[in-house]
């Protein structure tokens, strides 16, 4: 059988390592003209932008100072403010006599982290149920006071960072449980429970937050004559977990609709209760396939905290404001901007931190289909 010459390819070069540094340049930036092209423009605009924010940030900024006098060049960030106000930033209005009991809190959570994110063999599990048990717990007793000698501090002189975290952690652990209830309330064969659970999500969902706010703070008095023994506070906490235990609610009802009722039937026909099925069989998996869903909820209330602002309670973003009303801060927009700039950099630290580990969950939880 006689072969000809067309029939024969041109000898293509090596491949380029994947594994090595210029082989991965090669593949995702340059591997044709067009996105060696767009590597370069968008090359130079980070260049143009990083310098920008170098110079604005580190270089020319003004790290210490008292009052505004001490940051009249605008072309660089106004940091003394920063460093002036941080006590208010973190402990709000907390009595300075007891800043001990927050940062204990504060060590505590920092602890309850650590125990998700590192594994520590057997006791892992007794570690991380200890500290989701103690937490909470400790941290009232700590905050509030009231018991073992601890003089009382009303929720009212929260602030600043402390009010942030607390606001954000009881609505997230308040609207999860309350949320999957719902989610099994309203996707129940009974036809009572599940209109009074599809009622109850449609309305919280259909109000505006704040009205919601509004209500309990300011209306809950007048339609319940205990209300007003409810701190403030208190109350705020609640309209932000009733409020966020609708939207967990759909987010749980879609991680159920996305089990195969061949799931449903299997564990039908193994004799399984209602309760042995979802808590063995569908909760799990339900529950897997609605983290990112989830986490995007969580990082929308832990932003949302700021709304206390609007009922006068002053969270992270409240004392910031406030501090820059003060007499001796105000002065030139870049000190705005500084403060703002702060703000963002904290509000980004939490919420990335919060994807960062929902993204490990994924990881860890993706099964072989």
């Amino acid at each position: 059988m006689q072969t000809t010459a067309n029939q024969f390819k041109n000898p293509e070069p090596a491949p380029f390592k994947s594994g090595s540094f210029w082989g991965w340049l090669k593949i995702n930036l340059f591997s044709s003209w067009f996105n060696t092209l767009i590597t370069i423009c968008l090359l130079y605009l980070l260049y143009a932008f990083s310098t920008s924010f170098i110079n604005w940030a580190f270089i020319n900024a003004v790290w210490f100072g008292d009052t505004a006098k001490a940051c009249p060049n605008s072309n660089g960030a106004c940091w003394a403010f920063v460093t002036d106000r941080w006590r208010l930033f973190v402990y709000g209005l907390y009595p300075k006599e007891d800043y001990w009991r927050v940062n204990i809190v504060y060590a505590l959570a920092a602890l309850t982290i650590i125990s998700f994110l590192f594994s520590f063999g057997r006791l892992k599990k007794i570690f991380r149920i200890s500290m989701v048990t103690i937490l909470p717990i400790a941290g009232y007793i700590l905050l509030v006071g009231g018991y073992f000698g601890l003089e009382y501090v009303a929720p009212e002189n929260f602030g600043g960072l402390l009010l942030t975290l607390v606001i954000a952690s009881i609505s997230i652990l308040g609207s999860i449980p309350l949320g999957l209830m719902l989610a099994l309330g309203r996707t129940s064969n009974l036809a009572v429970i599940s209109k009074v659970c599809t009622y109850f999500i449609e309305f919280w969902r259909g109000v505006p937050h704040i009205v919601i706010i509004v209500m309990f703070v300011a209306l809950l008095p007048i339609f319940i004559p205990d209300g007003s023994k409810i701190d403030v506070v208190v109350r705020a906490f609640i309209a932000f977990a009733a409020f966020n235990s609708a939207y967990m609610a759909e987010v749980f009802r879609g991680g159920l609709q996305s089990i195969p009722n061949g799931q449903f039937e299997a564990s039908r026909a193994l004799g399984l209760s209602y309760w042995k099925m979802m808590g063995y069989i569908i909760l799990p998996q339900a529950i897997r396939n609605s983290i990112p869903a989830m986490v995007n909820t969580c990082i929308g209330i832990f932003k949302e905290t700021t709304i206390v602002m609007l009922i006068g309670f002053s969270d992270l973003l409240g004392i910031i404001q406030i501090s820059l009303e003060s007499s001796d801060w105000v002065g030139p927009p870049h000190i705005f901007s500084s403060a703002y700039t702060f703000a963002a950099l904290v509000y980004f630290i939490f919420t990335f931190g919060i994807s960062k580990y929902s993204e490990r969950l994924e990881n860890r939880s993706n099964v072989d289909s």
